[in-house]
């Protein structure tokens, strides 16, 4: 059980977060300073400094919390499963846990809006596309564990993950691009581009 010290401080970093995430999503993230964080929260900033190295560790402090659930649910799967489905099935079984854990630090629509911040914020970009290349490298790994080889010396873990990451940064794009900014539309849409990988990568596509 954690101390009422403990139950503070984690209050503090979810109010300094929750702020951080609106005013990125109202004013813009370039437009927003530490200094208007922690004023919508009422401390300092060295208070901020306690639990973000920045701006930018604040911005994806959630999305760290998504991609690890997302790891260890790959790693949870059935041993059987080829790779594509285990990460398919991984997506897929954990929506709603990462959904609810996301909800114990922001409104997940706050989480989900600030996405298209992402897309139209250079800076914020180049550092989501780096950060996607280290996901996928544990991923990778996990993979190659799970089917027994070794990622240095066989090609298919990295390659059948960055193929994944491509459907999923489709996927982002088409979503941020379009009307609809919640869950369930981003669902739907994971789901059809998921669909349509198969048949992409080895079908014909034109139709006599």
């Amino acid at each position: 059980m954690r101390t009422l010290r403990e139950r503070k401080k984690q209050r503090t970093r979810d109010a300094l977060l929750r702020a951080a995430l609106d005013l990125f999503t109202e004013r813009g993230y370039e437009e927003t300073t530490v200094d208007d964080i922690v004023a919508a929260v009422d401390v300092s900033q060295r208070t901020f400094f306690r639990y973000f190295a920045g701006k930018q560790d604040a911005a994806f402090f959630v999305a760290r919390l998504a991609e690890s659930r997302f790891v260890e649910a790959v790693r949870a799967r059935p041993a059987g499963e080829a790779p594509l489905d285990a990460l398919r099935g991984a997506l897929t079984d954990s929506w709603d846990g990462i959904g609810e854990a996301i909800e114990q630090l922001v409104p997940l629509d706050v989480h989900l809006r600030f996405y298209q911040v992402i897309e139209s914020t250079p800076a914020l970009l180049a550092a989501h596309l780096h950060r996607a290349t280290q996901l996928e490298e544990r991923i990778a790994r996990v993979i190659a564990e799970r089917e027994g080889v070794d990622v240095d010396a066989d090609p298919r873990p990295r390659v059948v993950v960055a193929v994944f990451g491509a459907v999923i940064r489709v996927t982002e794009r088409v979503w941020t691009a379009g009307g609809d900014a919640g869950l369930a539309a981003l669902r739907e849409l994971t789901d059809l581009h998921l669909g349509q990988l198969g048949p992409a990568l080895t079908g014909k596509w034109r139709t006599p």
